[in-house]
């Protein structure tokens, strides 16, 4: 199966861009890929008033998604502790995407628009991180992100193998990660991009690709590769030299759930090679929400709320940067959590999950 390519998902017809981000090559390459678009220049690529800041934009969030494109320079350079899925977070060299799922987390910081935008200081973000590799040494022991080697989530913000559509951000993070005999470069993605199965990661790069059953999929997932094309790349990309992983994730509990998520769990037991089981790992991600997420979807895709939207079942939590959050209610998540590991174990007892929350 070939995943959807950038002609399907971008068709850019706007740039807006800082001035200190078009000086630089990665910049440059950026404007080159789509000639025909508008170079608009902006303060900064983050608060485009004509983006970010105009209600009438969630009525357009799927068209802005894909004419749409910012170009900025990142300001701070920080690696964040982790220690979930990885053990730092990576600065980020990109913001936004071009799908559209329904849950993600990045616009309820953006307002009514969430495009692509891409960091061009490229250089700066490699030279940071191969010096925040050097200065951690050889990992003292195992943890729950890896057995040897130092994890950075260089995709937190943005869909790592879209980006790789826009610029040579992800190919040079890969190759540089690539030469860092201790550590590891880690993403989660819902699109299959096989111009990354050209790179040589040396088992440096680790691919989470994310899955859910396919109904739901359709329905929240929105411009999203097939779950049935993303297992079907797993064996592709491990021949290719990354480890793949899977991330379960979200879990949207609904009436059915778990019998759909048998059906997939089998799925992945009879189409993965032995290969890829004996190297893969998982995570399992219930569902969060956020109130304003919310009321911005009801503007686009209404129908999606229904089943992201369950105030009979979640309760708020307020998160650390003082956002009205969602989550399944506590006492009801932890017997559904421990539902779905024992299906897992049950129906793929090779798949090792590395946390579940």
């Amino acid at each position: 199966m070939v995943g959807t390519d950038r002609r399907d998902l971008l068709q850019v017809r706007t740039i807006y861009a800082e001035p200190a981000a078009l000086a630089l090559p990665r910049g440059q390459q950026v404007v080159s890929r789509w000639p025909e678009a508008e170079v608009v220049e902006v303060e900064s690529a983050l608060r485009i008033p004509q983006v970010h800041g105009a209600d009438t934009s969630v009525e357009r969030w799927v068209r802005t998604k894909t004419e749409v494109l910012a170009l900025g320079v990142r300001k701070t350079l920080t690696a964040r502790r982790n220690e979930r899925s990885a053990n730092w977070i990576a600065p980020s060299t990109a913001n936004g995407c071009a799908m559209a799922c329904g849950y993600c987390y990045v616009p309820r910081h953006k307002g009514y628009a969430n495009p692509i935008t891409v960091y061009a200081n490229i250089d700066e973000v490699v030279g940071y991180l191969q010096r925040h590799v050097a200065r951690q040494g050889v990992k003292a022991a195992p943890d729950q992100c890896d057995p040897t080697a130092w994890v950075y989530d260089i995709g937190e913000n943005s869909d790592a193998s879209v980006d790789a559509r826009v610029s040579d951000n992800v190919a040079d993070l890969v190759t540089a990660f690539a030469a860092m005999p201790t550590a590891k470069a880690s993403f989660a993605t819902k699109h299959v991009n096989r111009d990354l199965l050209d790179l040589d990661p040396q088992g440096r790069t680790r691919v989470r690709f994310s899955v859910m059953p396919e109904a739901m999929a359709k329905l929240v997932d929105v411009r999203t590769d097939p779950v049935r094309d993303r297992v079907a790349a797993v064996d592709d990309f491990v021949a290719a030299g990354y480890e793949v992983h899977l991330n379960l994730s979200p879990v949207i509990v609904h009436e059915g759930w778990l019998e759909e998520w048998a059906a997939l769990l089998d799925h992945l037991d009879d189409v993965l090679s032995p290969r890829a089981k004996a190297q893969c790992a998982a995570e399992v991600i219930f569902l969060t929400h956020n109130a304003g997420l919310h009321e911005v979807n009801l503007g686009w895709h209404p129908r999606g709320e229904e089943v992201l939207w369950r105030p009979d079942v979640q309760e708020v939590k307020r998160s650390q940067n003082g956002m009205d959050n969602v989550r399944y209610r506590a006492r009801w998540k932890a017997v559904w959590v421990q539902r779905l590991l024992d299906l897992v174990a049950e129906r793929t007892p090779w798949l090792t999950v590395r946390y579940a929350f």
